[in-house]
């Protein structure tokens, strides 16, 4: 029998505050994390205004019980860096935490998209592209997509460590393993390659092991999962920062479906010892769109979790909706555990 993640019952739980312009548009897709000692959920969410540009930005909000949030900053914690990789759009932020920092990976562009929601012959006629000379490095004519990484004590104030992915591939859905593991960092991508020479119909998760976390080697990457079923054949991507448990590394991916372009949810355990390797992972998904604002909104059809806690045994995963809202869906922990183990690799 599939497994389904509850969706809670007062959703959307954040959603674009009308009074604040640069949040004014969209609040989605949450990075969060959970102190157990303070019994307190941090959430950082992608944010964006109204602007021909499509000025996407990272706002911060906190419960003390999960369910529950509050807007503690009268303006973003992270921005695009004008002069930097990252002086374009920034979003999507995942948190970890190693010792007393945080490690929150985002997505940067080197320029500004324009609404790229709308239609690109309606988008071209209120935003003009730069143009660059062909001497110009490539990712900066054609604006690729980087991670990077943000190191932080108080979500507040933060130290962008640069970009932590290949300046040649459009690569994000990146989660880094909050432990080493045999001594090495690892973690999961989704570059955007695809075709013979990778062995790949359309772009898959990869996993790869580094000495740092600035430099991680092509060389120690390797693809980990595939579009194997019906409702992933479009692409997969990781979501989910990696969860220990006694079973193994629990990881959240999505995949999106060809016959109708939905975003939905799986689950995978990954080896403790060896990421590289899928114990389990669920043959159907465990959360598709099926509210209105998850159906309708900047992209219609999406459920994308991007920050999952555990509180006294139950996972509180958070969501984008629609690109434009967050929702909540919990389960029990163990539970979930316990059909992965069910669940073929």
């Amino acid at each position: 029998m599939p497994f389904r993640l509850n969706k809670y019952e007062g959703n959307p739980i954040l959603s674009p505050n009308l009074v604040c312009p640069w949040e004014s548009l969209s609040v989605t897709n949450p990075g969060a994390w959970y102190d157990e000692d303070a019994g307190v959920v941090t959430m950082l969410y992608r944010c964006a205004d109204h602007d021909a540009g499509y000025m996407r930005q990272i706002g911060l909000a906190v419960s003390p019980d999960g369910y529950h949030f509050e807007r503690v900053s009268d303006r973003p914690v992270l921005s695009p860096c004008p002069d930097s990789w990252d002086a374009g759009p920034i979003a999507d932020p995942r948190i970890i935490k190693m010792g007393d920092w945080y490690y929150v990976t985002y997505v940067g562009y080197p320029e500004w998209q324009g609404q790229v929601y709308i239609p690109r012959e309606k988008r071209d006629e209120i935003w003009v592209w730069p143009e660059y000379p062909p001497e110009f490095p490539d990712p900066l004519k054609w604006r690729g997509v980087r991670t990077g990484l943000a190191l932080t004590r108080d979500f507040r104030t933060f130290k962008r460590v640069g970009p932590i992915t290949h300046p040649s591939a459009d690569d994000r859905d990146l989660v880094i393993f909050p432990e080493k593991i045999n001594g090495k960092f690892w973690r999961l991508n989704r570059p955007s390659w695809r075709g013979p020479e990778y062995g790949l119909d359309a772009p898959a998760i990869c996993v790869g092991s580094a000495d740092d976390l600035l430099w991680w080697p092509e060389e120690e990457s390797s693809v980990l999962a595939q579009a194997k079923y019906d409702w992933e054949g479009r692409k997969v991507g990781a979501n989910t920062p990696p969860i220990k448990t006694a079973e193994g590394w629990l990881v959240l991916y999505h995949g999106v479906s060809p016959k109708d372009k939905y975003y939905r949810v799986g689950a995978m355990l990954l080896g403790l010892d060896d990421p590289r390797t899928i114990l389990h992972r669920t043959p159907d998904w465990g959360m598709e769109p099926t509210e209105d604002f998850e159906r309708f909104g900047l992209y219609n059809g999406v459920v994308f979790p991007r920050g999952a806690v555990v509180i006294n045994g139950t996972l509180f995963v958070y969501y984008g909706g629609g690109d434009k809202h967050v929702g909540l869906a919990t389960c029990a922990l163990e539970e979930l555990v316990d059909h992965l183990l069910t669940c073929p690799a």
